[in-house]
């Protein structure tokens, strides 16, 4: 019997762990399908694999990435901790709870370097169109290898769309904004505050990208920073230095024009305006189509294509929990494909998207967002051998970290959290993050020797 084929878009957090769910398998003797997973970058790691390029990349392809510099962790790292790799594990001693991006591309590293999982990836291969064939039931795979200029084509009995979703970004348009003189440019293509600095900056936008991207502006020396909202403002308690005001409704040159009858002159602008679902690999009727939100229409338990459930997508919920959710999706979509999780009709499938899309519609806060999306991976969690973690316990800690960031957008990352895989409390970092310009895993984890004052010194020198 030919074994069967499955085919993962996408090596990424969701990717890596739809690779990893099948390496765990294995480990307990199941014999698992031809895995083949295909990643347009030169690495692995997605978002998190920082890239210095913006607009297209070494070989002509958009640039997929969004990450910048000084990017640290925006939500306790307790939150996303796999459960069966631990920070622990990794790095052999407690960290904080908010480490930079070069330590978080470390740990994801970590697990997935401890497994062969490298050979299954194709990188610098992008995926260019997908069919399916009804008589079949497989998928024809048109790929561009990128390094060697080659196009092929491959067939799969599923295919893993783990992609991401943000990496295309909404670009909208205001009159006259193409007049303005200074740097107009999406989060996107932010690449770090440097340029910035001394600056007067606009961000549009109310997401936890203008939120991010303003205060890492402002910590580096921005000389002011204002957040442009569309319909509700973020509503921190800004800095000296910052502030929200309602949406921009023109420019005229330099100046931007807002809906409450003011203006302000800008030397630079940053749409923090979102991303989009975008899969232009896929024909229409198997694409997703979805705004950003906790749970999109026609996915059952949030991964199979309720249309043909070979079809499965990872990673496209608007999120609290990040990493140990992709795990719970990979797992649950890993034993589907290996025929231990059957699905119910397609009419059942309907029915259970319909009550999630309902409970979706009536949440109100943030609060109410936590709950939601805790119970989805409680309610897929105990469907696959995933090793559980408290959820209750992390559910708290994405609220008290909500409350953090109230009391002080500047300090919340110096807070601690505790581990709900290890029970180990996190160490403070050697230096307060506001006074932390340095983001490298060096610098991070090795506490710098500190410098001995003047007397010292001189005496040091007697003889």
């Amino acid at each position: 019997m030919t074994k069967k084929r499955v085919g993962i878009i996408g090596a990424g957090p969701s990717g890596l762990a739809q690779l990893r769910a099948f390496e765990a398998a294995k480990k307990k003797g199941e014999e698992v399908p031809e895995v083949v997973c295909f990643e347009k970058q030169s690495n692995w790691g997605g978002m998190w694999n920082y890239s210095w390029r913006t607009g297209v990349g070494k070989y002509g392809e958009p640039i997929h990435g969004s990450m910048y510099k000084y990017l640290w962790s925006n939500g306790p790292k307790e939150c996303l901790e796999f459960s069966d790799y631990s920070f622990d594990e990794h790095f052999e001693k407690p960290i904080s709870s908010y480490p930079p991006r070069p330590v978080l591309f470390d740990y994801i590293q970590g697990r997935i370097k401890k497994d062969n999982v490298r050979d299954y990836i194709r990188f610098d291969t992008t995926a260019r169109w997908i069919s399916f064939d009804e008589d079949t039931k497989k998928f024809t795979m048109i790929l561009d290898d990128l390094k060697n200029d080659r196009t092929y084509s491959e067939e799969f009995d599923y295919l893993v769309v783990a992609s991401g979703h943000f990496s295309t970004p909404n670009m909208p348009y205001f009159k006259g904004i193409e007049n303005f003189p200074g740097n107009v440019l999406h989060a996107h293509d932010f690449r770090g505050a440097d340029q910035f600095k001394d600056q007067k900056l606009l961000l549009i936008g109310s997401s936890y990208s203008a939120e991010d991207i303003g205060v890492q502006c402002h910590k580096h020396g921005a000389k002011s920073v204002t957040l442009s909202y569309r319909t509700s403002p973020i509503g921190m308690d800004w800095p000296e230095g910052m502030k929200e005001k309602p949406l921009v409704t023109h420019f005229e040159d330099n100046v931007a024009h807002f809906k409450d009858g003011t203006t302000e002159s800008y030397d630079a602008v940053i749409m923090c305006t979102g991303y989009q679902h975008k899969f232009p690999f896929l024909p229409d009727n198997m694409r997703l189509k979805t705004k950003n939100n906790l749970y999109p229409d026609h996915l059952y338990k949030g991964v199979f294509f309720n249309e043909n459930p070979q079809l499965i997508y990872l990673g496209m919920q608007d999120q609290y929990y990040t990493f140990n959710m992709f795990d719970t999706q990979a797992w649950l979509a890993r034993d589907y494909m290996l025929g231990k999780f059957e699905l119910p009709s397609k009419e059942e499938r309907r029915e259970d998207i319909n009550l999630w899309l309902e409970r979706n519609e009536k949440l109100k806060n943030g609060d109410d967002h936590v709950d939601f999306q805790s119970d989805y991976i409680r309610d897929i969690i105990k469907l696959s051998d995933y090793p559980d973690f408290n959820l209750d316990k992390v559910a708290e800690m994405f609220k008290e970290w909500m409350k953090d960031k109230e009391d002080n957008i500047l300090t919340y990352r110096d807070k601690t959290y505790q581990s709900v895989v290890t029970g180990t409390m996190a160490a403070e970092h050697h230096t307060d993050w506001m006074d932390e310009m340095d983001d490298s895993k060096e610098r991070y984890l090795y506490e710098p020797e500190e410098e001995e004052d003047d007397d010292v010194k001189m005496n040091s020198t007697v003889v």
